[in-house]
């Protein structure tokens, strides 16, 4: 019974020890902390709660595993120490039961030898027994009485024992029930302090995504992800975006982008060069989607219907809807694209042919492809008639023939799977391949103004003030400095200057503090070059600073450009350049 009580008083002693070791790690308050309500007034306080709070909660919830295992363990033993209690309990009910038969007994017992002493005196036994018989029952008498002493005595010690192993039990399974709440509300604890952190963490990381949204929008807005086509008439040409424009201050630089997205299928200024420089339709349907058959007998009856939806639209034949198409300049068959024109129209029907497969209808804007309710009428319409029931086809169905206006001398290559499965060719779109980059490009042969150009407003127009796209020093040097910044943390606070986006934007000296706290800002920057990929996409950006030279990759650089550059300054290309002035 004594290994109970000494396993009950060690266990005591190891969990008061485990519990008294300093694991009550409190998760950060965010009451009083002006950054949690004025958030978007102070990004980067905000991630430094955030991060305070994961790194508090991270050893306790290293400790809970910890304490898991021990509470199982402990848990465990409490339970071993319980059945022994309930072992002993019992054992004591079966003493206590046992104690009273042998009470019973006794009492008996004594109670026969009374009676014989009074019936039979021991004078009596003596003189009327043999002298043998008298030794045997006067040996026997005492004899009784020598055991009902000893059992007297067992009797009065077991009583003894008993009576201190009840009063053991009773202490033990108080300890044991103070035990078992100490622990319950222990693990309680643990457990809400993590609950409260990760809530915590998580109303942080929500605010913070809000920021982030803000910023994926500026970098979709600046990226220009929207469909490009030609138009009706050929694109304007802005000469302050043109390399030919002369910034008033120096050192300038701006970044020029090859064209403008998307890069998949048929370039139209490409396709306009192309033909300037005599290739058929054909030929130019096969540069730029490939291994594609150009079926030339399509029920030219077949219906395309043009709205919102199928069930709201209006139905009409392929060839009555391809004359309706507004997507390139009639003047262009006056120019020696008539080719282009014809390749422009078979494109359009069999992208209007893949659409109504693929969903039952076509959207009657640049969505999709410019229609109108009338014919176009001229070179396009003769273009549409000279292929009336041509229409690229693949595995026996019409190709998603994507296309655009430029591509900046290198077509992506694409994958038809909405319709198809066919996978379009990327190359070089040149008169001699890389090397024909960019003096041989078809679009610069043809002329477009997007080829070459440096982004400051956006297709509406809207410059955010600004009449160029040419930085100051300390603007590229702001760029930089954020790029140091975003690679070294998020910052919802970093996103242009200028008024026109809205938010808390760091200064430019803002900025540069942050950047200072990570190896030190870019303050001068005297050069730059560009690396280009085989691919058609720039690798790598190279500034000389005052820091030396900093090397960017050519995807980040576009995407820190893109959310810190003043006002509606962009980059639409993953091909692009950086000029110095």
């Amino acid at each position: 019974m004594r290994k109970t009580s000494i396993f009950v008083v060690i266990f005591f002693v190891l969990f008061s020890f485990y519990f008294s070791r300093g694991f009550f790690v409190r998760a950060i308050d965010c009451q009083g902390d002006a950054t949690c309500t004025q958030l978007s007034q102070d990004i980067e306080k905000l991630q430094k709660d955030l991060e305070a709070s994961v790194n508090a909660t991270t050893p306790l919830v290293d400790e809970v595993k910890k304490l898991d295992a021990r509470i199982k363990s402990i848990q465990s033993a409490i339970s071993s120490a319980k059945k022994k209690a309930n072992d002993l309990a019992i054992d004591v009910e079966k003493r206590e039961a046992e104690l009273g038969q042998t009470y019973t007994e006794l009492a008996l017992r004594v109670r026969r030898q009374y009676m014989q002493k009074r019936s039979t005196s021991d004078l009596e036994i003596f003189f009327s027994n043999t002298s043998s018989s008298t030794t045997r029952a006067l040996a026997y008498r005492a004899s009784l009485a020598k055991q009902d002493e000893q059992k007297v005595h067992e009797l009065g010690a077991i009583i003894i024992a008993l009576e201190e192993d009840k009063k053991r039990l009773e202490q033990e399974q108080k300890q044991l029930a103070g035990l078992q709440v100490q622990i319950d509300k222990q693990a309680s604890f643990f457990k809400q302090e993590i609950a409260n952190a990760v809530s915590y963490q998580q109303s942080l990381r929500g605010k913070i995504a809000e920021f982030s949204a803000k910023q994926q929008s500026i970098l979709s807005e600046k990226s220009g992800t929207f469909q490009t086509t030609v138009g009706d008439v050929p694109l304007a040409d802005d000469f302050n975006a043109s390399p030919a424009f002369s910034p008033p201050f120096s050192p300038a630089f701006a970044v020029f982008s090859f064209g403008a997205p998307h890069f998949n299928g048929l370039s139209q200024y490409g396709a306009l060069g192309r033909s300037k420089e005599g290739q058929s339709a054909d030929q130019i349907l096969h540069a730029y989607y490939g291994d594609v058959e150009i079926k030339k007998d399509y029920d030219q009856n077949t219906e395309i219907c043009v709205g919102s939806s199928a069930s709201n639209c209006e139905r009409m034949s392929m060839e009555t809807y391809a004359k309706r198409i507004y997507e390139v300049p009639n003047g262009w068959g006056d120019q020696g694209g008539m080719e282009a024109l014809k390749a422009q129209a078979v494109a359009a029907r069999s992208y209007a042919l893949a659409d109504m497969q693929r969903r039952g209808y076509i959207c009657a804007t640049e969505s999709c492809q410019v229609y109108k309710s009338s014919n176009k009428g001229g070179n396009w319409e003769s273009a549409v008639n000279a292929t009336a029931g041509w229409v690229l086809m693949k595995n026996g169905k019409p190709l998603w023939a994507k296309y655009a206006s430029t591509a900046g001398g290198y077509i992506d290559a694409y994958t038809d799977s909405a319709s198809t499965g066919h996978r379009t060719p990327s190359f070089w779109d040149t008169k001699n391949g890389r090397d024909g980059w960019t003096s041989q490009a078809f679009e610069k042969i043809a002329g477009s103004p997007w080829f070459y150009k440096a982004w400051y407003k956006t297709r509406g127009g809207d410059s955010c003030g600004r009449s160029h796209p040419w930085l100051t020093q300390e603007e590229t040097a702001d760029v930089l400095n954020a790029w140091i910044v975003l690679s070294n943390t998020s910052e919802s606070r970093i996103s242009p200057l200028g008024g026109c986006w809205g938010g808390n934007p760091y200064s430019m000296s803002e900025l540069r503090d942050r950047a200072n706290g990570y190896g030190g800002a870019v303050t001068s920057v005297s050069d730059v070059h560009v690396e280009y990929s085989n691919d058609g996409y720039t690798a790598n950006v190279i500034f000389q600073t005052n820091k030396g030279e900093v090397s960017i990759s050519g995807s980040e650089f576009k995407k820190v450009f893109n959310i810190r550059a003043p006002g509606n300054i962009s980059v639409k290309s993953g091909l692009f350049n950086v000029e110095k002035r």
